[in-house]
């Protein structure tokens, strides 16, 4: 067992905070946020929402609640919101939507990189009572949501253009239609395609993003839209119990994590992740779909001799290479914690288990 310096492939989430997130920590400028305003906090909504392209932006504690208040922000009690049928507010955000925001959810189908389809999206809009062609047995769609890059396809990442083909199509629809962007790894997507973040969420109305995961920050997301919704966000994050109090010392570590030098470090993890991806496609019982590895998320297929899935992650750990067991599938990710020797010590692990 190797497990002293485990390589800890589980998520991007387990980063541990930079030399200069500490430092930036320690000398925050702070004030109760919940009062007024933490003028570091403000620092770092400010440069969110101009990453973003929005008007403003409001810090929150977790993706679920930025992508919570994105929603409810948006769509009214009782109406009706499209996801993805793979989307993380679909599959991995605990029914909040039908408990908290009182929204049904209508599912629909992607492709393999996560895209809708732009006449299918329009076709399950749905008007209810007292809108022109309203049906007294349905709801009304309020919200389409978007999620960029697509976890649970492999980190793939959507274009501008894609996205906006399936908003416009929507929009034709029904004007009112709001679109709210997934966006918790919106800068691995902007890495991936080499443009800004901006020209991603431009079709949206609102967009939410986690400086937690290949960023690095130890805590937060931004929710990012209007300055008049970002007013009404305000009282939803006190309404979910969001308010920090001097959070300037979160925010701080936000600021690290939105520089350039960690936006630009997102490429790195994109080839050590494919570099894995490689490695491991060439082993015995594992099936690895190369198109779907554009980002830092690995997911493939393993059904070997000496096991299942489960069997694969359990032997990895054993051996201090610590990945998570999805069905038939395993999930590796890669981030800033993780470097290229770690990558080439966990193929010779693996390719060891399996020979």
């Amino acid at each position: 067992m190797n497990v002293a310096f485990p390589i800890d492939l589980r998520s991007d989430t387990v980063t541990r905070p930079t030399p200069e997130m500490r430092a930036a920590m320690g000398t925050a400028e702070v004030d109760d946020d919940v009062l007024g305003k933490d003028p570091t906090v403000g620092k770092l909504e400010a440069l969110g929402a101009e990453l973003a392209g929005k008007e403003a932006a409001l810090f929150v504690p977790s993706g679920c609640m930025a992508n919570m208040i994105g929603v409810m922000m948006q769509a009214p009690a009782g109406s009706e919101i499209l996801v993805a049928e793979n989307s993380h507010i679909h599959c991995a955000e605990a029914a909040a939507y039908a408990r908290v925001a009182q929204v049904a959810k209508w599912p629909l189908k992607v492709d393999a990189f996560g895209r809708m389809d732009p006449a299918q999206a329009a076709a399950a809009v749905r008007f209810g009572h007292g809108l022109p062609g309203g049906n007294s047995h349905h709801p009304t769609t309020s919200v389409l949501c978007l999620e960029n890059t697509n976890n649970y396809c492999g980190g793939t990442v959507q274009t501008a253009a894609d996205m906006r083909a399936v908003a416009d199509a929507v929009r034709k629809r029904s004007p009112e239609i709001k679109v709210h962007l997934d966006g918790a790894r919106l800068f691995n997507a902007a890495a991936a395609l080499g443009v800004p973040a901006r020209d991603l969420a431009a079709p949206a109305d609102s967009v939410s993003f986690c400086l937690s995961k290949g960023l690095g920050a130890p805590v937060g997301s931004l929710i990012c839209g209007t300055k008049k919704a970002i007013t009404q966000a305000v009282a939803l994050r006190k309404m979910l119990g969001g308010g920090m109090r001097q959070a300037g010392v979160l925010a701080a570590c936000g600021l690290v994590a939105l520089s350039e030098a960690h936006r630009t470090q997102l490429k790195e993890d994109h080839a050590n992740c494919r570099r894995l991806a490689e490695g491991l496609a060439g082993l015995p019982g594992i099936a690895v779909d190369m198109s779907r590895v554009q980002t830092n998320i690995l997911f493939f297929d393993y059904a070997g001799a000496k096991g299942d899935a489960a069997w694969l992650a359990g032997a990895l750990r054993e051996e201090g290479v610590w990945c998570l067991a999805m069905g038939t599938r395993v999930r590796m990710v890669t981030h800033r914690d993780v470097n290229r020797a770690q990558i080439d010590r966990a193929l010779q692990i693996a390719a060891t288990l399996l020979k």
